[in-house]
């Protein structure tokens, strides 16, 4: 058998048959790519919807949080790496269908949940189970969040836009040096965020990682490309922390995340500090 392509990512991870890609999540079986998390959750919880973050989108509303394992980035300073950075052999989850993460999604509506985000770790790198599900929530009335690193195609991300209700994105930085290092493109996630824009509400985060991304010159440059798309979309710049492979600096100075974030309003009209 040949080698089969995977059209999801930048990457195209070319696959034999059994082989998994880059994202330790998706797998050729008998040439055809699927999601070898399909249905795997490995953590589930009703969060307050400005922790997606999303400020702009059913505030003081809950959303029952659904991650998996997987991801097409390698980002050394990841926050949940014990999920994104895991592959079938390590990870830790239950099975369930979309249908019963619906139904579990219905019986929390009393509790304030809206609806499903997909999280935690890059939900994209499991498109059919998103796909699937999203499409579930869609007829039951319920609302569908994606929060994305963006690093994907343009025909799977408007296959599946007009189920999704909102997403964040993280833009990780504004220069294509920082996206080599974790195995992304910037100018695809700018794609993705010009895509997602034109039809469904959107937020931006940027993880303020200390002598990485966290010059003025850089946050200058990113809120005004940002605005050519949308003044209006809201940006939230976060705290970094100590985690994953980056444990060897400190977190984000809080003056220097509220220092940017000035930087950043005078293009922007929403701008937020997050995690100070």
């Amino acid at each position: 058998m040949s080698k089969i392509a995977c059209r999801l990512c930048p990457h195209h991870c070319k696959l034999d048959e059994g082989e998994i890609g880059f994202c330790r999540a998706r797998i050729n079986r008998f040439d055809v790519i699927e999601d070898l998390n399909y249905g795997v959750v490995t953590a589930i919880a009703l969060d307050p919807i400005e922790k997606k973050p999303l400020r702009h989108f059913y505030p003081g509303s809950k959303i029952l949080s659904v991650g998996s394992f997987g991801c097409n980035l390698r980002c050394s300073f990841c926050q949940n790496y014990e999920i994104s950075m895991a592959g079938m052999e390590t990870a830790h989850g239950r099975r369930m269908s979309p249908q019963g993460l619906v139904a579990n999604a219905l019986r929390l509506v009393g509790e304030g949940n809206i609806g499903l985000a997909y999280t935690y770790n890059e939900p994209l790198v499991g498109y059919e189970f998103v796909r699937d599900c999203a499409s579930e929530a869609k007829k039951n009335g319920l609302k569908n969040v994606l929060v994305t690193n963006g690093c994907f195609c343009k025909e799977p991300l408007r296959e599946i836009l007009p189920d999704i209700d909102a997403l964040n994105i993280d833009l990780k930085a504004f220069n294509q040096d920082f996206y080599k290092k974790i195995s992304g493109d910037l100018e695809t996630v700018r794609q993705t965020i010009r895509l997602a824009s034109e039809t469904t509400h959107i937020e931006v985060t940027t993880l303020i990682v200390p002598g990485e991304n966290d010059s003025e010159a850089e946050i200058r440059a990113l809120s005004q490309w940002l605005a050519s798309v949308g003044s209006s979309i809201p940006l939230h710049l976060s705290r970094f922390f100590p985690r994953y492979e980056m444990t060897d600096r400190n977190a984000t100075d809080i003056s220097q995340v509220y220092h940017l974030a000035e930087i950043a309003r005078e293009s922007l009209d929403f701008v937020y500090a997050g995690n100070c």
